[in-house]
Order: C-alpha cells, then sequence, then structure tokens
C-alpha cells in the first residue's frame, strides 16, 4: 500500500528498458485507478497508454518520484476523460453500469483484507453509487480509499490543497456509505445462490425465483439501446420474477453459461455462437437476492471473449 515516502530516482540517467520497466511496475495500479475512475476498461487502457506517452516525453531531470507523477498524470487524464463521458451519458439508452471485468488481484495484494478492500471498490454496485460523485469527489475516493494513498500526495496529483481534499474524502465517502450495500456475503453462497437463481431464471420457475428474491429486489440492465434489456429499472420481487420467466418462456436461444470473478464476485457469463451475449450478477443479503444486473451492450463484453 503506498506511504507518504516515495523512493527518489534519479530518472535522468536511467536507460530507456528501465523507464519501461519501472512503468509496467505500476501499469497494474494505474489501470485500477483509471478503471475505478471510468467503469470502462477500454477507457482505462487508453488513459494509461496516454500516461506512457507522457512518461517517455518527461524531461527526466523533473521527475524525482516516478509512482507519484505516474498517479498524477494517470488521474488528471482520467478526470478529464470522466467530465466527458459524464456528459455522453445522459442520453444513454437505458441504465448504465460499468463494464465488466475479470479480476485478478495478483500478488499486489496478499493480504485478505487488503483483497477484501480492493474488491469491494471495485463491485459493481460501489461503482454504480460512485456515479453519483463529482469527477474530483471520485478521483478522491478512489485514490484515499481503494489504494490508500496520503492525503498530501493525492492534493498534488489534483493540485488542491491538503484541506480541500480531506472535505472531498469526508464527503465522498458519506456519498458512497449511504448508498452501497450494507452486508458481507461468503463468495460460497453467493456462488451457490447465483447457480440456483441462473437455473430458476433459465427455467422460467417462478416459485423458485419467488423464493431466492428479496420482497424489495430490482433488476438493471444494461444494453445501451444495442441489445434487449428493459429500458427502466424493475422493482419487487414480484415483477422481477415474472419478467425473468417471460424472457425464458420467449427465448429460443441456446447459452453456454461459464462462472468466472467479475469485479471482485461470482458472475455467470452467457455465450451465444462462442460470443459473450450477457454478464448476469446478483447482490446476496440475508440468504436471498437482493438486485439482479444483467450487462448486455456487446461494447462491454468485447473483453470477456476469452473466457
Amino acid at each position: 500500500m503506498p506511504t507518504d515516502t516515495e523512493t527518489t530516482a534519479d530518472t535522468e540517467t536511467t536507460p530507456t528498458a528501465a523507464l519501461t520497466d519501472l512503468f509496467e511496475e505500476h501499469r497494474r495500479m494505474l489501470l485500477g485507478v483509471a478503471y475505478r475512475m471510468l467503469g470502462r476498461a477500454a477507457d482505462a487502457e487508453d488513459v494509461v497508454q496516454e500516461a506512457w506517452l507522457r512518461w517517455t516525453a518527461e524531461d527526466r531531470a523533473t521527475v524525482r518520484e516516478p509512482r507519484a507523477f505516474l498517479v498524477r498524470i494517470t488521474t488528471r487524464l482520467a478526470l478529464d476523460r470522466l467530465r466527458q463521458a459524464q456528459a455522453r451519458r445522459e442520453s444513454y439508452v437505458g441504465p448504465w453500469l460499468p463494464e465488466p471485468v475479470v479480476t485478478d488481484f495478483g500478488p499486489t495484494a496478499p493480504d485478505t483484507a487488503e483483497r477484501a478492500l480492493l474488491a469491494d471498490s471495485v463491485s459493481l454496485a460501489v461503482l454504480v453509487v460512485m456515479e453519483s460523485l463529482s469527477p474530483l469527489e471520485r478521483a478522491v475516493f478512489v485514490l484515499r480509499e481503494a489504494f490508500g494513498f496520503p492525503f498530501t500526495e493525492i492534493a498534488t496529483a489534483l493540485d488542491r490543497s491538503e484541506a480541500a481534499v480531506r472535505q472531498l474524502a469526508g464527503r465522498a465517502r458519506r456519498h458512497v456509505d449511504e448508498g452501497r450495500p450494507r452486508y458481507d456475503v461468503d463468495p460460497a453462497e453467493r456462488r451457490d445462490l447465483t447457480e440456483r437463481f441462473l437455473a430458476a431464471a433459465a427455467g422460467g420457475d417462478l416459485g423458485e425465483l419467488l423464493s431466492l428474491l428479496a420482497p424489495d429486489a430490482r433488476l438493471v440492465g444494461d444494453s445501451g439501446g444495442k441489445s434487449k434489456a428493459p429500458l427502466r429499472i424493475i422493482d419487487t420481487a414480484d415483477k422481477v420474477g415474472r419478467f425473468l420467466c417471460g424472457v425464458a418462456k420467449g427465448s429460443q436461444s441456446v447459452y453456454d453459461y461459464r462462472f468466472a470473478e467479475l469485479n471482485g464476485a461470482p458472475a455467470v457469463v452467457a455465450f451465444q455462437d462462442g460470443r459473450p451475449d450477457s454478464v448476469f450478477q446478483v447482490e446476496v443479503r440475508d440468504g436471498r437476492v437482493q438486485c439482479v444486473y444483467i450487462i448486455r451492450n456487446p461494447d462491454k463484453l468485447h473483453a470477456l471473449a476469452g473466457l
């Protein structure tokens, strides 16, 4: 986890290969920051690529703390792109959900508690809540809560005072705490419920669906207007169950279902003719399904083709 102390590097005489190695050492973290800021893996990749170009073009004598420099550039690039994306999302067709990503925190998070923190910060539920934050609040929340950067370093990255950053952090934390799910679920329990729920949905078993759904359950579908999905959030167990049964009875398609860990939690990816067609993920509370996420926008599924 980052600390207030940075190792000073003499980058003026660092060979090109060493500069590449240094950037690659931080790539996973930079992608993590950019994805949590933007909610789209492709946009995060673009931001990190632009950070790489700026890293190679920078006067080496001016870069004394490579990690701090890379985080600052990545965060500012992500902020610019986020402001543009928020304007585009006002005309998005139907509910918007983040692009699902395969979760692999690798050796950077060996501690169980740290893994849990990273998984929570990238969950669909939390990323959806973060959509209500201002771009600056989101940047502060990601850097502070997900990666533990000190306030002094965040202030430098955002060109704000430390006092202002602390205020942004407090507001962001309150908003996210108010909106995020307030429960922890054992991964094995969540996978079991996901399997049972999928079987009931695929079979059009309304009775079983109602037994698995919480009374105030919701279904959120994201198609971007490019495939079939509800254009509004569906509320209550009865309406969610009946919608899923209607889909099952009206579908003539044959799917290949594969389990994966997406955004820190079990999910099901439905393939049709070898291509990812849909992602299903559920939130679980007190042993019942609280929310169903369905992502069918094909633009958000390309990266899952290799599962």
